[in-house]
């Protein structure tokens, strides 16, 4: 009996969360600005990936008037294991979207802007056009403003990839999420070796644009994972990378197999300072888009 007990302890030891570190603790302190952003997206019916993605920068960001603009809705066609966005058949494509983020980027009165989207496999070009006519609205209503986008991987369609270079966004943001050997079981449809091929593709057709690409750490991967993946990033030429950690949104995503520390996170930014990287945000709490502004300036300079 004693020996069952043992065992049951055991198991129920290995289901149980690990405890959150004191360096993941949240900063939800609001101001003016984080109220006024959020008032000026719902009247302009747009979507913000901070909300939908439960991001833990989320207040730092809004307090400091800069946010990632989620464009083509806010169900997404995929399922991916780690994200907290909706998923389901979308609604209908809306073409006035664009103008409504050029006019919130001049509203807010951004110099960097990012706009990224949900997947939308149901579309022939998984949503390319409307993202060259966002870019193409922001620089027309605010010709300062720089212009990054993040996108999904249009399902290999290169041509739909060529819609979005020739608009010239600033930086060109596509998300490797997590090491090779994971890439299946975390990503719903994404390939890894396709987002590779579509991060060197978009360096084909416009070399002088600044690519950038993002994992999450905390899925089980190991350390040589990672440096492989920034091998990977490099073989390809991209110029920036973001790490951070995995935090799960709900029961039902994947588990925290690890929280890094600060000090191995700034062990990998090192480690990729080292392999050629113009820029490499490295942190528990860095996200994709995470001093993107800073970002943008590092890469000019390569």
């Amino acid at each position: 009996m004693h020996g069952q007990t043992m065992k049951e302890s055991a198991k129920e030891s290995a289901q149980r969360p690990l405890r959150k570190p004191e360096w993941l603790k949240i900063d939800l302190k609001t101001n003016e600005n984080f109220t006024e952003l959020k008032s000026l997206m719902r009247g302009n019916r747009l979507h913000t990936v901070c909300e939908e993605a439960k991001c833990p920068n989320l207040f730092e960001c809004w307090t400091h008037r800069t946010a990632t603009f989620m464009i083509l809705g806010n169900i997404c066609t995929r399922a991916c294991r780690f994200c907290a966005v909706t998923t389901g058949l979308p609604t209908e494509l809306d073409l006035e979207e664009p103008s409504r983020v050029a006019a919130s980027v001049e509203q807010m009165g951004l110099q960097h802007v990012v706009v990224t989207s949900v997947a939308r496999d149901d579309l022939a070009d998984g949503g390319a056009a409307i993202f060259a006519a966002t870019i193409r609205a922001v620089r027309e209503r605010v010709p300062g403003c720089s212009v990054e986008v993040l996108i999904p991987d249009f399902q290999g369609n290169w041509d739909a990839l060529q819609v979005v270079m020739d608009a010239r966004p600033d930086i060109l943001n596509h998300n490797i999420e997590t090491v090779e050997r994971l890439s299946d079981r975390v990503r719903a449809k994404a390939k890894y070796r396709r987002s590779l091929e579509l991060l060197q593709r978009a360096k084909g057709m416009k070399p002088d644009i600044p690519t950038k690409s993002s994992i999450m750490l905390g899925v089980g991967e190991t350390w040589e994972e990672i440096l492989q993946a920034m091998d990977d990033l490099r073989n390809v030429d991209c110029d920036i990378m973001t790490i951070g950690q995995y935090l799960q949104p709900t029961k039902k995503h994947l588990n925290i197999e690890k929280y890094y520390t600060p000090q191995e996170f700034a062990k990998l930014k090192v480690e990729g300072i080292k392999r050629g990287f113009s820029h490499v945000e490295s942190g528990p709490l860095v996200r994709s888009s995470y001093h993107a502004h800073e970002q943008v300036q590092q890469a000019g300079k390569k």
